[in-house]
């Protein structure tokens, strides 16, 4: 079975990942090859920095890999916060702190239509291939739910009245940007296995 390194530190993204892959490739994390140093992430798009950890992990580690980065991008402050999602309010990334700061922003604005933007970069046998991931959707004017992690409690995806932290992570997994650009990564990698 052929192995790929997640360029993650998360546990719980490695295995939401392996349950999706359903034992078809061996997912490993950068624990799992002793890499345990901070990534560089210093590109203005989202797919730069999916593409910088990947490249990183290849080129000091020599093993196939992939990486995703993500971003709320909201219409009316410019889509905002964008690739600086993480760290919007300091670089002590602080998801209250960034949440807090997004609802402040928008409180005398109309428009509160966002959207999640995922990208996963894939460098294997050394080419490079992106999967996108997009879920509309619109800032709640308050936080809401305990699950999900970053924006989760402040974003309402399209066509659904709770937000992200308020759903079963399958549900959410089901329709987050994240488990679709995850999805179109598998089909890929179903696809290659199998030509």
């Amino acid at each position: 079975m052929k192995k790929i390194v997640f360029a993650t530190s998360n546990p719980n993204k490695v295995k939401e990942v392996k349950e999706l892959l359903n034992n078809q490739f061996e997912i490993i994390g950068l624990d799992d090859i002793g890499c345990h140093e901070d990534i560089p992430e210093t590109q203005p798009t989202i797919k730069g920095n999916a593409l910088q950890k990947a490249r990183y992990v290849v080129k000091n580690y020599g093993v196939n890999c992939f990486a995703e980065d993500t971003g709320l991008e909201i219409e009316s402050l410019n889509m905002e916060p964008g690739v600086y999602s993480a760290r919007y309010a300091g670089e002590q990334r602080n998801s209250e702190d960034n949440m807090n700061l997004v609802l402040e922003k928008l409180k005398n604005k109309d428009s509160r239509a966002a959207r999640f933007k995922t990208v996963v970069a894939l460098i294997i046998d050394g080419e490079e291939f992106t999967f996108e991931g997009i879920v509309n959707g619109k800032i709640a004017y308050e936080k809401s739910g305990k699950d999900g992690f970053g924006y989760d409690p402040i974003f309402l995806p399209e066509n659904q009245l709770i937000s992200f932290a308020e759903m079963e992570s399958a549900e959410k997994n089901k329709i987050s940007h994240r488990g679709r650009a995850v999805r179109k990564l598998i089909q890929w990698l179903f696809n290659r296995n199998h030509s």
